[in-house]
């Protein structure tokens, strides 16, 4: 007989579908339950500098560390709780000399000596320890889902930085081209200024669209220098410690290849540490009423002794020098004033809980991979208008430059295509590291980043 509940896994009803699915890239939509494709999801990118600091990530970070030893001490309890329903047995020795009283009796010495075995086990007769090892057990198995989870999160951070770093760099580049030009651009207005053919408003317009420029370049260069102290810091160095390799190696933005896993059944959740880590803390707290539930019933202990006792020490390891004891106690609350009614009542209303918050992390999940997919879909779309923006830009402003050389125009319209074409290509580099960032998030959404350790039971997740 075991008191409490016996745990039994809640049913949770899937969609069949996301609903963001839609806005999906019909040439993107490769089914993503491939547990290889999201354990390592990062080598879509094909970056061997962002997978040699996933490696290095997962060798030296700090959480994960933490997480480690956290499992670790779950893992002991679990033994320890296994332990306790084992028998325990001492050892003893000992040896005594004692003197009695002359005036209250003989005054005689005498000399005791003995050693012998003890023993006692407490009989699991309603099963309290074994729901103390099913607890112990499922709170071992949220720590290593909270493990992966550290690791989850670890893995899209440094992406995530990784991509800002080079999206800095990349508008860096684009900022400094951008400079280039509009150097050129005034020193032709200060030239014509000379030749009389314009007056200082154009060349203190040019001046000022330049300087203007200009001070966008500290901010940059503060944001690429924040995204690689917090990269070095995940990858558990010191910050300003990548700078030099970061620096020696001008990558773009990675980006995915043409086919990537964003079509996705939705049973992939079973994937996600944090939704297995609640329903795993869900199952020990169940174990835990019945921890409480057995505390009505009587308990039973059996004890036991066997040993040797002489008065000389010759005589200890003699057959007539032997003892032996053995006792059963058993107990039973009578009446407690319903301390242990109110003790179940407790557990209950935790096990209440923790069903809320495994109900609560279910639906987080399935909100954020809805909100991924719409991030990527609608972030594609506005890239596709800015790569569209930049041609139709580049264009306005090699026409307006002409123009105005040819004295057709004047410098106002050229500076109204120059800051639009800049602004734009700035854009379009933001848009063209969301995106990646983006597919980072779905993927970290989805639970990829951890390699599961035994084949899943899909049965437990069921579609509606």
């Amino acid at each position: 007989m075991t008191a409490g509940p016996d745990y039994k896994r809640p049913e949770t009803l899937l969609p069949t579908a996301w609903s963001g699915e839609s806005g999906v890239s019909a040439t993107n939509a490769v089914a993503m339950d491939d547990s290889a494709s999201l354990c390592c999801w990062w080598s879509v990118f094909r970056d061997p500098v962002l997978s040699a600091f996933m490696a290095q990530a997962r060798a030296n970070n700090r959480d994960v560390r933490q997480a480690e030893a956290r499992l670790r001490k779950a893992r002991a309890q679990r033994n320890l709780a296994k332990a306790e329903r084992l028998p325990s047995i001492g050892a003893n020795g000992s040896a005594s000399r004692s003197r009695g009283s002359e005036k209250a009796g003989g005054g005689g010495t005498s000399t005791m000596y003995a050693n012998g075995f003890d023993a006692s086990w407490e009989a699991d007769i309603f099963g309290a320890k074994r729901r103390a090892i099913e607890s112990a057990q499922a709170t071992l198995e949220a720590s290593q889902e909270d493990l992966r989870d550290v690791m989850v999160s670890l893995f899209s951070e440094v992406a995530l930085n990784y991509v800002e770093y080079r999206s800095y760099g990349a508008r860096l580049e684009i900022t400094e081209t951008n400079l280039a030009a509009q150097t050129e651009t005034c020193d032709i207005t200060r030239w014509r200024q000379q030749a009389n053919l314009v007056t200082q408003l154009d060349v203190d317009q040019a001046r000022l669209s330049l300087e203007q420029t200009r001070a966008g370049l500290p901010a940059l260069q503060t944001g690429r220098d924040q995204a690689e102290h917090q990269l070095a810091t995940l990858l558990g160095q010191a910050p300003g410690s990548l700078k030099a390799l970061l620096d020696s190696r001008r990558l773009a933005v990675p980006v995915a290849a043409s086919e990537l896993a964003v079509g996705v059944p939705a049973d992939v959740l079973r994937r996600r540490p944090d939704v297995r880590r609640t329903e795993r803390k869900l199952a020990a707290q169940t174990a835990e009423i019945g921890v409480a539930e057995a505390a009505r019933y009587p308990d039973l202990t059996l004890s036991g002794s066997i040993g040797l006792e002489a008065l000389k020490a010759g005589e200890l390891y003699t057959w007539g020098a032997r003892t032996a004891a053995g006792a059963v106690k058993a107990g039973w609350t009578l009446f407690d004033g319903g301390q242990i009614r109110q003790k179940v009542a407790v557990q209950t209303a935790l096990q209440e809980e923790a069903l809320g918050a495994y109900e609560a992390s279910v639906l987080t999940a399935l909100r954020e991979v809805e909100d991924a997919l719409t991030a990527y879909a609608n972030e594609q779309n506005r890239r596709s208008a800015l790569r569209e923006a930049v041609v139709a830009g580049q264009s306005a402003f090699g026409l307006a430059r002409d123009k105005y050389e040819s004295g057709l125009i004047d410098f106002q319209t050229v500076l109204s295509t120059q800051q639009s074409l800049l602004t734009v290509q700035d854009s379009l580099a933001s848009s063209e590291a969301e995106v990646t960032s983006d597919l980072i998030r779905l993927y970290k959404a989805l639970g990829g980043g951890w390699d599961p350790l035994a084949p899943e039971t899909k049965g437990q997740w069921k579609q509606r």
